[in-house]
């Protein structure tokens, strides 16, 4: 609160459905709330219906004919994101168990989870996939354990993660015409987006966010805060400021999110250009009103960013 021009909370549970309310309680003021809290909210009850007996979620049809097993993974990992990331369910949850295993069913026996690019490899979705299973209750689990494991020993030489394919010079059009994986050259940069987004499943991990390995690579992804990657995958500096939630790709939010979850202060001076940009856009409401790129519901998942952003400044200076 201190950090701030305006109190943020008002505004946060002022027009907020019961499952909010209760993640606001969860992440703000650190109170244990029961998973099921949001298992009978509308959406959840829509997605239940919409989930495949296999435990995925068809990708929506389109004109196009090309295979959408791909695509179904890419859907399964979007709607898994919102039962964990919005309405509070874990495991314990019959739909997200059903999600789970039908991750683990695609994993490869290398521990990756391929599929999304076709054969090529995705550090960026094994890792927000490993992401939302630990949150989701499987930190522990011997499958998890393998596909942090995969991710420690791709790394770029720099300490990074990079697309594979894209370290080889090949566009994105690879993911889908040419069916046989491309291993990487460890010899390239890394990428600060897929670096940012593998990041997001080592800080929440109890024993790996402490590795000397993820702090470097979190100090490698500071450095680049508004500023443009090596890579054509959303390298205009503007991404750093455009949003989605849940989580999927690397903005300012998710980055400080990170940042701050692995031990870095907010003094350093990349992460504090950060925070000044957040204090702000703040409005004199209380409120952010962000740009956001994906999602129906935008005033819903504004409210669901807006806590993000308390959450950071929570994490950065709550025991200061």
């Amino acid at each position: 609160m201190k950090q701030l021009n305006y109190d943020p909370i008002a505004p946060l549970l002022e027009k907020s459905d019961d499952a909010f309310k209760l993640k606001v309680f969860k992440d703000l003021c650190d109170r244990e709330v029961p998973f099921e809290s949001g298992g009978t909210s509308e959406e959840v009850l829509r997605l239940v219906r919409m989930q495949e007996p296999q435990g995925f979620w068809k990708y929506p049809k389109t004109r196009n004919t090309m295979d959408l097993s791909n695509l179904n993974q890419y859907q399964s990992f979007r709607n898994l994101g919102k039962l964990v990331e919005m309405y509070n369910l874990d495991r314990s949850h019959s739909s997200v168990q059903n999600a789970a295993d039908y991750f683990f069913s695609v994993q490869t026996d290398q521990g990756d989870f391929r599929g999304i690019y076709d054969k090529q490899y995705t550090p960026n979705y094994t890792a927000g996939i490993t992401e939302l299973l630990i949150k989701a209750g499987y930190p522990d689990d011997k499958r998890i354990l393998a596909a942090l494991d995969w991710l420690i020993n791709n790394r770029q030489n720099d300490g990074g993660w990079a697309l594979a394919f894209r370290t080889k010079n090949y566009n994105i059009d690879v993911t889908y015409d040419y069916h046989k994986t491309i291993e990487p050259d460890f010899t390239q940069p890394s990428s600060y987006m897929i670096t940012a987004v593998v990041l997001r499943a080592f800080c929440i991990h109890p024993h790996y966010k402490k590795w000397q390995e993820i702090i470097e690579a979190g100090e490698l992804v500071s450095r680049y805060i508004f500023k443009r990657d090596i890579y054509p995958d959303r390298q205009d500096k503007k991404y750093w400021k455009q949003f989605v939630y849940p989580f999927c790709y690397a903005d300012l939010i998710s980055v400080l999110d990170s940042l701050s979850l692995l031990g870095f202060p907010p003094s350093h001076p990349d992460i504090k250009r950060g925070l000044q940009w957040l204090v702000d856009e703040q409005l004199e409401s209380g409120a952010w009103q962000l740009k956001i790129t994906s999602g129906r519901d935008k005033a819903q998942i504004q409210c669901y960013l807006n806590l993000a952003v308390c959450k950071i400044f929570n994490q950065f200076y709550g025991n200061q």
